[in-house]
């Protein structure tokens, strides 16, 4: 798993379950990730 700062405080929020479940799908299907301060937007 990722050891991101951002990660563990959106786990906070929504559970790390699910964040962690969301994270893995993204790297399968090949998701871009970019970085714009310290802001997460989960659709």
């Amino acid at each position: 798993f990722p050891k991101s700062t951002l990660l563990m405080l959106v786990s906070a929020f929504a559970g790390k379950e699910l964040i962690f479940k969301a994270y893995r799908e993204a790297i399968e299907k090949r998701y871009r990730f970019f970085s714009y301060g310290d802001a997460m937007l989960i659709l």
